[in-house]
């Protein structure tokens, strides 16, 4: 069975974006970058709320990169991606399909027969699967920033986790992967 991941970048109060909205200060450095991109090679299915696809989608065809970066472009573009919206009537971006609802029962029919772990991506999309006991691992990237409020990483619930794996990068970043403790 595929494992759903989630994976954030995070301020060190626990945010993805700031007050106004902006997330530039959690930008990963080339290190952090390639270890992330390790970290997505294995996705088969990107998982994702329509904000979060408007801002991904510029993987679809970027400008001139750095190498590092240019990988993971083509890491994000060989997989699928489910975008849940009630807005979007069409994909802009190839191997992408939209889905009106987000369904539980779906997503756990999806980690049954899926080629590779699926990961979602945003902090409200996430929130429905963490609710709904869908998420299998976090991998929370933890950015050297307090930025004092906007939008959490995480919802307000309760989880017993266990830390599986950690990594310290030279800018600051501290990776921490954890797995949900069962029972």
């Amino acid at each position: 069975m595929s494992r759903l991941v989630y994976s954030a970048l995070a301020s060190l109060d626990g945010y993805v974006e700031d007050a106004d909205g902006a997330f530039d200060w959690a930008a990963p450095d080339d290190e952090v970058h390639a270890f992330a991109n390790e970290l997505e090679r294995p996705i088969a299915t990107y998982l994702y709320g329509r904000r979060m696809y408007e801002t991904m989608r510029f993987w679809e065809q970027p400008p001139d990169l750095s190498p590092v970066a240019h990988e993971y472009a083509e890491i994000w573009q060989s997989a699928d991606k489910i975008v849940y919206s009630r807005t979007l009537a069409e994909a802009s971006t190839a191997r992408t399909r939209i889905e009106p609802e987000f369904d539980p029962a779906a997503i756990k029919r999806l980690k049954e027969t899926a080629s590779g772990d699926l990961t979602i991506g945003g902090a409200e999309l996430a929130a429905h699967a963490i609710g709904a006991g869908l998420v299998d691992e976090y991998h929370l990237f933890a950015v050297p920033v307090v930025v004092g409020a906007g939008k959490r990483a995480l919802p307000d619930v309760r989880l017993n986790l266990e830390l599986l794996d950690e990594r310290r990068f030279g800018n600051g970043t501290v990776y921490l992967r954890y797995g949900v403790e069962l029972g």
